[in-house]
């Protein structure tokens, strides 16, 4: 047996985000500001004798918190993107850190709601004088944190990865094409975070400007329980996202229909189709195809080229006599 280099069959399976580095940084920028910001409020509020100071801070601790796990799953699927543990790369850490991320936030937004009721209906004195400016500073932190996390639409937008597709025998290899588009669920949970603490600091601010000057205390928990609402809607949507992602779930029906529009010409059929994320705008399908003249696998490769986001394609042929048969 002849021994040959598998080079032009080799591929990396390296699924991470185009703007994986990009989003890292700008999440461990958020990460340090609001863990400052917390240690400010802490300390200062420890000092002075504000409770309302204290509380925000340890309201933020748990921003810090949520946004932490996402800075460091940036860091580990980096850190383990060429690990060969991980049979289809590191590409889902993020997802699994926004989905970690989300029942956090879910979390967050019942003890808010909680309390909320509770003072609703048993009103306790607020200092809206010293309440006020603390909610203004919240606001400032959140509002540049929203800026740092702000993707604009093209960040969406991928070049992937190209990996050359070969083939021996009825199994192809693992053909590739650039993956673009796909969306970031962890950065996008990030993001969600900071944008329900400027919600809850944008609504507390408008109920302690309603409670000072017009008298109306209730808006304080009542607008705690909208921004309850709010928060709850955008963690169960995140929830949903990248729980779909980690069960592999099928991302595209519009995908799906054009593989098989592109593979089934002539008498050639799909018998069996598996296709499933595998990272922010990567895809992976395992194809298995019946054919009167079957040819091979690189030939059924080369009709998905340029499909959108498709990076890590397996094919598999067999000769059908007769009309294919689709199972």
């Amino acid at each position: 047996m002849h021994t040959h280099s598998l080079e032009p069959w080799a591929h990396s399976h390296v699924f991470l985000g185009d703007r994986h580095d990009r989003h890292a940084r700008r999440t461990w920028a958020v990460v340090a500001l609001t863990a400052a910001t917390m240690v400010v409020e802490i300390v200062g509020g420890t000092w002075l004798g504000s409770m309302a100071l204290v509380a925000d801070g340890w309201h933020m601790s748990t921003h810090a918190a949520a946004l932490g796990i996402a800075a460091l799953a940036y860091h580990f699927a980096r850190r383990h993107a060429d690990d060969p543990r991980f049979s289809f790369g590191t590409g889902k850490f993020g997802d699994l850190a926004a989905f970690a991320s989300a029942l956090l936030l879910g979390l967050i937004a019942l003890l808010i709601g909680a309390e909320s009721l509770d003072r609703l209906l048993h009103p306790v004195a607020i200092g809206f004088g010293q309440a006020i400016p603390i909610a203004v500073v919240g606001l400032a932190v959140n509002l540049a944190s929203v800026w740092l996390l702000h993707d604009d639409p093209d960040d969406h937008a991928g070049h992937g990865h190209h990996h050359g597709g070969h083939a021996h025998g009825g199994h192809g290899g693992h053909g590739g094409h650039g993956g673009h588009g796909g969306h970031d669920t962890n950065f996008r949970a990030a993001y969600v975070h900071v944008l329900a603490d400027t919600l809850t600091s944008v609504l507390a601010i408008v109920a302690l400007l309603g409670g000072r000057y017009l008298g109306l205390a209730w808006l304080d928990p009542a607008m705690g329980l909208l921004g309850t609402a709010v928060i709850l809607a955008w963690s169960w949507s995140l929830l949903r996202t990248s729980g779909l992602v980690l069960l592999d779930a099928r991302p595209s029906p519009a995908a799906t229909r054009e593989i098989r529009e592109r593979l089934e010409i002539g008498g050639d059929r799909v018998s069996d189709l598996h296709l499933w994320q595998v990272g922010p705008g990567h895809r992976a399908a395992v194809i298995a195809l019946v054919s009167d003249d079957p040819r091979p696998p690189a030939h059924y490769k080369a009709r998905l080229a340029g499909m959108k986001g498709l990076s890590h394609v397996t094919v598999e042929v067999q000769p059908c006599g007769g009309h294919a048969v689709v199972a």
